[in-house]
């Protein structure tokens, strides 16, 4: 019950705060118009509200279903669907009697708060923690890639040197690269020494999306370091230094997964797939308990470090920082409309899962600055019932000198709005079905 309350407290906040300012950002510039707004609500107020105040022409107020919230403005068709209004002649204060750039601007103002929010957060994180990176001094062991990524040429123990010639101040970040952006090139240093060039194919990012490789290196190698003496382990000849790079048929190296992998296994025995002198082999091995074989793991784990930021870099760093995690958004937002993709949608309780057990502000403040830029996004595209599908129509007026005609407009939110619902229901039955099969 604690870790629920702590996620959720986390979740309702950052949300909370998201929706308030995503709607001043459409609620100022309807006010700088001189357009009516007759309610401002966090959250909706399906038959009642458990807060509402008047204060001047604006009903503001708290509603008990926590799926967003609006600002209903004057002569505008939204989630209101007030045909009565919108039947009566306009008013100079509607929406609708506005020059189309004022309310191109106003319909904007969400997406815009949203966007500028998450950038700025991002450089007040870098100021005020700085970031934590893992550099290749403290990447003893190298890196483990998986069979994709083996497949073009990356070896057990490759340290990342550069991609596409850049430098990478944390060498973990290929893995966007990777799979999100379109990496041509990547430098590696070899076990032995030696500096290689790998050419990555075009396509490998739909690969390692399809094979479920992600990320496709890890930094946590599992290295054996002692064998118990009589154990099933040292009768089946595992020695220390062993890199365990399977298990049961599975390509998993990365030390968690193995650990996990060789306790929660389904029979006594356990073939684990070693690499050793360059070379892999199987070996099975009989025990008589599960979780007890014999081996003991080498702590892989690598050192981080804390960079720190003055306020001149802060606001470079943050700015990189929000431009790639849009562009790593964008850039997978294609993978939805695969039936992988799809099956992995999630509603509240995967947005929840980003928070942590524990209350830290700093990951509450990451967490917040991605789901701001993620819903930016979001409301951008080009569906009904969105800002996005308001500013086609809106582009269509500029472009043709001509507003579309009352009931398309009625018809496209009805419609946009059926759609939301449906992927609302889509993503949340996906959470708790996730959650019942565990």
């Amino acid at each position: 019950m604690e870790l629920f309350l702590v996620k959720g407290g986390q979740l309702i906040l950052s949300l909370s705060l998201l929706i308030v300012l995503h709607e001043l950002g459409h609620f100022i510039p309807a006010k700088l118009f001189k357009t009516r707004v007759e309610k401002f609500y966090l959250f909706f107020d399906v038959k009642f509200s458990l807060f509402k105040k008047k204060i001047g022409e604006t009903v503001y107020g708290i509603g008990w279903l926590p799926l967003g919230g609006y600002v209903k403005i004057s002569g505008m068709i939204d989630e209101s669907m007030d045909t009565e209004q919108m039947a009566q002649p306009a008013k100079p204060w509607e929406f609708r009697a506005k020059p189309t750039w004022q309310r191109l601007i106003i319909m904007l103002g969400g997406v815009t708060v949203n966007l500028v929010l998450g950038f700025l957060i991002y450089m007040m994180v870098m100021f005020v923690w700085g970031r934590t990176v893992i550099t290749n001094d403290a990447l003893v062991y190298g890196l483990d890639p998986t069979p994709q990524a083996q497949a073009i040429g990356f070896e057990y123990g490759d340290k990342v040197l550069s991609v596409d010639g850049i430098s990478l101040e944390n060498p973990m970040e290929i893995n966007p690269w990777l799979l999100l952006r379109g990496a041509k090139t990547v430098e590696v240093q070899r076990i032995s020494g030696e500096n290689t060039i790998i050419n990555v194919p075009a396509d490998f990012g739909k690969r390692l999306f399809a094979a479920g490789e992600m990320p496709p290196l890890y930094h946590s190698p599992a290295i054996i370091d002692d064998v118990v003496a009589d154990s099933p382990a040292s009768a089946a000849g595992i020695l220390p230094n062993d890199r365990i790079v399977g298990v049961n048929g599975n390509d998993i190296s990365y030390w968690p997964l193995v650990q996990e992998s060789i306790i929660e296994r389904k029979d006594d025995a356990v073939t684990l797939k070693i690499f050793r002198n360059g070379a892999e082999k199987n070996i099975t091995i009989s025990a008589e308990q599960k979780s007890k074989i014999g081996i003991f793991f080498k702590d892989t784990r690598p050192q981080t470090k804390d960079v720190s930021y003055t306020a001149a870099e802060s606001i470079k760093q943050g700015f990189d920082y929000g431009y790639w995690t849009l562009f790593d958004y964008v850039a997978g937002f294609k993978f939805i409309f695969t039936k992988k993709g799809a099956s992995q949608l999630g509603g509240f309780g995967t947005i929840g899962s980003l928070f942590p057990a524990k209350w830290d502000w700093r990951i509450f403040w990451e967490r917040t600055a991605l789901i701001s830029i993620i819903l930016a996004f979001m409301n951008v595209l080009p569906i009904p019932a969105l800002d996005g599908g308001h500013v086609v129509f809106l582009a269509y007026e500029m472009i043709t000198g001509r507003k579309p005609h009352q009931k398309v407009l009625e018809y496209a939110q009805m419609i946009g709005i059926i759609l939301l619902l449906a992927l609302f229901v889509y993503a949340n039955g996906n959470d708790i079905y996730r959650f019942l099969m565990k």
